[in-house]
């Protein structure tokens, strides 16, 4: 037992004797990384911002409904199309429709004639009243007689208003059956993208059901929920900075609209905030919009030192005997414009940071100039 305890003892210190020498000789031989740029993080002053991200949505998104019943006879796009302002989607069975237009428009001629006829009985009334009140004025007719003519003009205008009120039935009629002929037809009423098809062809669709959502492909805006903090702080019109998260690039945004009611579980307000671009954009995508509140002090780093390592953020910093190391850090603000990103906390005014020829850096490692 006590041979075996010896034997176990002497194992483990040359176990540890061994692991020493590994040691020593790893960090003898720690690798030299040369051709790599530090900078000295120092806090400067700049913008406090409130960053908070949203979704793009399009300005406006119609959801087209049938306005008349009848049997679906063609479908004309998909969804993913894009459609022009008036192009044609879909058409409904006219015949009924079509049936009802020509009767129409026949009730309207028939009106027309008769309007002129009444006008040519109601001008001979007229001439032909003029004339016997001549006679009547030289004593020629009897003031019974000038009544009768006079009855005859009076029914003659009366016969003409008739008319023109018949006339204009006939054309509120013919308008109407127009308008609703033209409902067998539906087009896009703006320039977008057919975003969802509800029917297919050879449904019967009643008045009110939804037939396709057409979205503007040319106008959006970003949605996004502010702190309650902020309100009476924003204002419609203002000028807000709007980051893709695919990129750098900014987009200028204006304050649209604000719904001032603050939910009562996330403590926040919705602002829409309109985009001017001609930038290719969809609904769902996300961004990042900037509200400027102050200036204050902090540290900026290049975005391109940060390194990411599964879920940790972190810089590679180099102390004073030249080793390097991976230092965890957590970020905030984004400064696009800079290509810059803010430290909240993880590093310290004076240290030293990789900046450039990151790839080649060996945690470990020793910088050499």
């Amino acid at each position: 037992m006590k041979k075996a305890l010896i034997i176990l003892l002497s194992l483990s210190i040359f176990t540890l004797i061994s692991c020493s020498k590994e040691e020593k000789a790893t960090l003898t031989e720690a690798p030299h990384i040369p051709d790599i740029k530090l900078t000295e993080v120092q806090p400067l002053t700049i913008d406090d911002v409130y960053e908070v991200s949203g979704t793009i949505r399009a300005r406006t998104v119609t959801t087209l409904s049938s306005r008349i019943m009848g049997e679906v006879t063609g479908i004309y796009v998909m969804e993913g199309d894009r459609v022009r302002q008036g192009q044609l989607l879909l058409t409904i069975d006219d015949r009924d429709y079509r049936e009802r237009l020509a009767q129409a428009e026949e009730a309207y001629q028939e009106a027309l004639k008769a309007l002129e006829s009444a006008r040519q009985n109601k001008k001979l009334a007229d001439i032909t009243y003029e004339r016997y009140k001549r006679l009547y004025d030289e004593k020629a007719l009897t003031r019974q007689e000038l009544d009768q003519i006079e009855t005859q003009k009076e029914v003659a205008g009366l016969e003409l208003e008739r008319i023109e009120a018949m006339l204009r039935r006939a054309k509120a009629g013919l308008e109407e059956a127009r308008l609703m002929h033209g409902y067998t037809r539906v087009v896009s009423p703006l320039n977008g993208i057919v975003t969802e098809k509800k029917v297919e062809t050879g449904n019967m669709v009643m008045q009110g059901t939804p037939l396709f959502t057409v979205e503007d492909s040319e106008n959006y805006r970003l949605e996004v929920y502010l702190d309650e903090r902020f309100s009476g702080k924003v204002k419609k019109g203002m000028r807000i900075p709007v980051y893709m998260e695919s990129g750098a690039e900014v987009l200028e945004g204006r304050i649209a609209e604000i719904v001032p009611s603050v939910d009562p579980f996330t403590r926040s307000f919705l602002v829409k905030i309109d985009l001017n671009t001609r930038k290719e954009l969809r609904t769902g995508l996300y961004g990042k919009a900037r509200f400027l509140t102050g200036k204050k002090k902090g540290i900026l780093v290049p975005e391109r030192s940060i390194v990411k390592r599964g879920q940790l953020t972190g810089v590679y910093v180099v102390d004073n005997n030249g080793v390097i190391s991976y230092r965890i850090v957590r970020i905030g603000a984004s400064y696009p414009e800079k290509e810059m990103v803010e430290i909240l906390s993880g590093l310290n005014p004076g240290e030293r940071i990789v900046t450039d020829g990151i790839e080649r850096v060996v945690e470990g490692g020793i910088y050499k100039k």
